[in-house]
C-alpha cells in the first residue's frame, strides 16, 4: 500500500480519536473511551508504518495537520464551537502548509 496512503488512513485516524476525546467525556464514558483508545492505536501504528519511507518531520507534520484540521473542522459542525476570523485564517494556514509540504515531497 502506497505510503501516503497509509499516512492519510493515520491522519484521520487521529480525526476519530481527537473528536473521540469529546465524545468520552474526557474518557468516563466506556464506550466512547474505548473506541477513542483503539483509533489512538491504530493512528500511531499506520503513522510508524508510513514513517518508514517518508521521512519522520513530514510524515508527523502532515499526521499533525490532519488531525487538527479535522478537528478544528469537527468542533464546528459536531460540537457547534464558534470560531472567528483570526482562527479560520489560521487554519488556512495550517491547512495550506499540510498540502504544500505534500506537494513539495519528492518521497514516493
Amino acid at each position: 500500500m502506497n505510503s501516503w496512503l497509509i499516512l492519510i488512513l493515520a491522519g484521520l485516524c487521529e480525526v476519530v480519536w481527537a473528536l473521540g476525546l469529546k465524545f468520552s467525556n474526557g474518557l468516563t464514558h466506556v464506550r466512547s473511551s474505548t473506541i477513542t483508545i483503539i483509533f489512538m492505536i491504530v493512528s500511531i501504528y499506520l503513522l510508524a508504518i508510513a514513517a518508514r519511507h517518508i521521512p519522520i518531520g513530514i510524515s508527523y507534520s502532515i499526521w499533525v495537520g490532519i488531525g487538527a484540521v479535522g478537528a478544528f473542522l469537527g468542533g464546528i459542525f459536531l460540537f457547534q464551537e464558534k470560531v472567528n476570523l483570526a482562527q479560520i485564517s489560521f487554519f488556512m494556514l495550517i491547512l495550506v502548509g499540510v498540502v504544500g509540504l505534500k506537494v513539495c515531497s519528492t518521497e514516493s
